[in-house]
This record gives C-alpha cells, structure tokens and sequence, in this order.
C-alpha cells in the first residue's frame, strides 16, 4: 500500500478543503460516505500523525471530485519506515 506525503500542514489543509466540498460540519459526519477508516485513525490522518494511504487520497478526491494528478503530493513506496530486521551479533 502506497502512501502520499504533503507538506507540513498541507495533509490537513486537503482534508479541511474535502470537508468543505462535501458540507460535512464534522470528521464524525465524514464517515457517512462509506470510508473503510475508523474515526480515530481518521482523526490521526487530519491532525498529521499519520501519511494518508494512496487509496484513502483517491477516494477524497473522488468525493470532493478533484483531479488528484493536479495535487502537489510525494509517493512513498510500500516499503516506507520500515527497518531491516535483525542485528549484526557478535561471538
């Protein structure tokens, strides 16, 4: 699963901008058009503590019917914050 990394501020300045589009007064009231998301990892995407999964992105933008190619946004690969597993040990 691919991730999308905005700028600092700009993740939530893109939910706010998808709320407007859609009259929502609420992330609670987001959720009404069916995301596959929790509230609160909702909430961890719109206060940044998180990076937006690349479907999530598509999806807002579908709903708020935006062009996503137009939107100024870095992919990260599936891989991304992982570490390698196991350490060097020594004998």
């Amino acid at each position: 699963m691919k991730r999308v990394k905005f700028e600092k501020g700009k993740q939530r300045a893109f939910i706010e901008f998808v709320l407007k589009e859609l009259n929502c007064p609420s992330l609670r009231a987001f959720l009404q058009f069916g995301l596959d998301v929790s509230y609160s990892t909702l909430k961890n995407y719109f206060v940044e503590d998180r990076i937006l999964p690349e479907k999530l992105f598509r999806e807002m933008c579908y709903l708020a019917k935006l062009n996503s190619s137009i939107i100024d946004v870095e992919y990260l690969d599936e891989n991304f914050g992982q570490i390698k597993g196991g350490k060097k040990s020594r004998k």
